[in-house]
């Protein structure tokens, strides 16, 4: 097996990479459909939210087909002592130690890098997470899969949620943005981001602190990319003028049968107003007209965030299989 890193600018290696991905996807996500090409290797390019990152494909020894690889991000804002890896192997090669190798090889370079941990997530009762744990990986958050079927949802029932939540939330109103964040609102929507610091986390990772430029480079990576059509409803205290909350919306073109749930987030100083609800309401009423293929929405939620659990079920959202696992791996702990 020869691994090797992946240079930007290598587009057949990108979509050979792709192709074990799509592989990885088929035989472990009986639900969601997988990212784009274009998504795929954006994220490869330019790391999530822009964080420093690397890929290694491991290639068979003969023949020199990429049977796995590994995304490793290596934080430099917060948690600056981890690295978040992604790796995966094609399914029809696993079983035969690629996957060990592979996670061996980025502990190496975690290490390398000054991390003591591996953070990654997996598909609950997946090969990924079977192999996490016997790799010695222990649980940090479990994050329960919900999915809203549109065409289930009871005619009016939308609209008289909205209603509800408006008469709660009287003094306030709502602006709407499509793509990244626009510059007026760059400095509210870092304080929105920053009131999701009290959502639950894994024990010892650090939250995210964000400020306007913060937002401007490191947000909406893949829709200032144009991978992704992004869609934002806020609400604003008419008394200050203060972003009081925000809920976002991405939509992958290739398949727009899907949404896919970004961060909804209350302020502290403006919870118990119904916000959630209202800003959750009018975007999907939005999406009714701006997107009229969208069927399902996606989402994940930490088991213990009882709050947004509560709003999710009112508007439908239906518990699915599998879930969400997110692990951590001692860095000095991998043989």
């Amino acid at each position: 097996m020869r691994i090797e890193r992946w240079e930007p600018g290598d587009t057949a290696t990108a979509m050979a990479c792709y192709a074990v991905f799509l592989a990885a996807h088929a035989a472990d996500d009986p639900v969601e459909p997988p990212e784009s090409a274009g998504t795929f290797c954006t994220l490869l390019a330019k790391g999530h939210q822009r964080m420093p990152s690397e890929t290694w494909t491991a290639a068979t020894a003969t023949g020199g087909t990429i049977a796995g690889f590994y995304l490793l991000g290596l934080p430099d804002l917060e948690n600056k002592d981890r690295a978040w890896l992604l790796p995966y192997v094609h399914s029809a090669a696993r079983r035969r130690g690629t996957g060990r190798e592979l996670v061996r090889h980025a502990a190496a370079r975690g290490a390398g890098h000054g991390r003591s941990f591996l953070d990654g997530v997996a598909l609950a009762d997946s090969a990924g997470d079977a192999f996490a744990r016997a790799m010695g990986a222990t649980l940090a958050i479990e994050e329960v899969h919900r999915v809203q079927d549109l065409r289930k949802i009871a005619p009016g029932l939308i609209a008289s949620l909205r209603e509800t939540a408006a008469r709660a939330a009287a003094g306030y109103s709502l602006v709407t943005w499509t793509g990244p964040v626009p510059d007026e609102h760059l400095g509210q929507v870092a304080e929105v981001y920053n009131a999701s610091r009290d959502a639950p986390r894994g024990e010892g990772h650090e939250a995210s602190v964000w400020d306007a430029d913060r937002i401007r480079e490191r947000a909406g990576v893949l829709l200032q990319a144009g991978c992704l059509r992004g869609y934002a409803v806020a609400a604003i205290a008419d008394a200050t003028g203060e972003m009081a909350a925000i809920t976002e919306i991405a939509i992958d073109p290739e398949h727009p049968e899907w949404a896919f749930q970004q961060l909804t987030a209350v302020t502290r100083a403006h919870r118990g107003h119904r916000l959630g609800l209202l800003v959750k309401t009018a975007m999907l009423e939005w999406l009714a007209s701006a997107e009229p293929r969208v069927e399902r929405v996606a989402t994940g939620n930490a088991a213990s965030n009882e709050h947004m659990i509560a709003i999710n079920e009112a508007l439908g959202y239906e518990v699915v299989e599998p879930g969400y696992r997110h692990c951590e791996l001692a860095v000095a702990g991998v043989r």
